[in-house]
């Protein structure tokens, strides 16, 4: 069986060109390497970038967001028919080690119902946080296996299921992107792979850096239960992360915020609404995360 073709997708804001320049340069020191590799600009021209002639540069007007940047560079590769697998890479991570895409290319080679790797993301010391291991016993961040979930800032998908289960949801714009494709993909009965030996190094940030941060995660925990959830899960679901994140919430603004975010996640539509089976459900629950944490 030929091994899958490779595909790249990275999204930037023109904020980081130099992390940018290090994480290209070291795509191309790839042992196996991509057939396309697509640099999106959300809302930049992306002028300061140089990039090999096989490097596609796509500048767009306005910031999509990240889910939605990447699905321009997803139809992209989709539509080419030149590739098999997709990986997409934070703007500030790197890839450290020049066997990933062999790696990648053999796991999917391998199985045909595989739609979704996610890697280890490291620091610059090697150390993995709890809230980077995908599954709720996070303690041993080496502890490969089947999983519910994985991490934005490195993973892989299979472009066959990409094209049964859709792309991103792009009206996210920023948080729990990642949930809803997973829950899709399980859904469809595709297998999610926690890789720890595929490792992308990534600076130690805080997710309540971004603006926006505590509006979006509550907003779309809402549209997320409201979009896939069976309807008696959405109440526990919800009630369960109100008693989680009041108890996190360290600010008076953060938890107004999430509060805005949450009763914007009620009012507002959420696009069609396609609960996952309740086999689906019991799966991830054998999977050691049922879909209410």
């Amino acid at each position: 069986m030929p091994l899958p073709r490779i595909g790249v997708v990275i999204v930037t804001m023109g904020t980081r060109p130099r992390e940018v320049a290090a994480l290209l340069a070291s795509v191309e020191r790839q042992d196996a390497p991509a057939a396309r590799v697509i640099l999106i600009g959300n809302a930049t021209p992306l002028d300061d970038v140089d990039v090999a002639p096989h490097v596609t540069k796509v500048p767009l007007p306005d910031n999509l967001g990240c889910p939605g940047g990447r699905n321009v560079g997803l139809e992209m590769l989709r539509d080419s028919g030149e590739v098999d697998v997709v990986v997409e890479l934070d703007d500030d991570g790197l890839l450290i080690e020049t066997d990933v895409f062999g790696r990648i290319q053999t796991l999917f080679a391998s199985d045909p119902r595989l739609g979704i790797v996610g890697f280890r993301v490291a620091d610059e010391h090697g150390h993995t946080e709890r809230r980077w291991v995908p599954r709720l016993r996070a303690d041993d961040p080496m502890r490969r296996g089947l999983v519910t979930a994985f991490l934005g800032g490195g993973h892989a998908f299979s472009m066959p299921m990409l094209r049964e289960t859709g792309l991103w949801a792009s009206e996210f714009f920023f948080g729990h992107e990642e949930s809803d494709l997973a829950w899709r993909a399980l859904d469809a009965d595709w297998k999610i792979l926690y890789e720890p030996e595929l490792v992308l190094q990534h600076p130690k940030t805080s997710p309540s850096r971004h603006a926006g941060y505590y509006r979006f995660t509550a907003r779309n925990r809402v549209w997320l239960a409201r979009r896939r959830l069976p309807l008696p899960l959405i109440p526990v679901y919800l009630g369960v992360w109100i008693l989680l994140t009041m108890s996190r919430v360290r600010s008076l603004d953060g938890a107004t915020a999430w509060w805005g975010g949450f009763v914007e996640g009620v009012r507002t539509p959420c696009s069609p609404r396609r609960a996952m089976k309740w086999r689906t459900v019991w799966r991830m629950t054998r999977l050691g995360r049922p879909p209410i944490l």
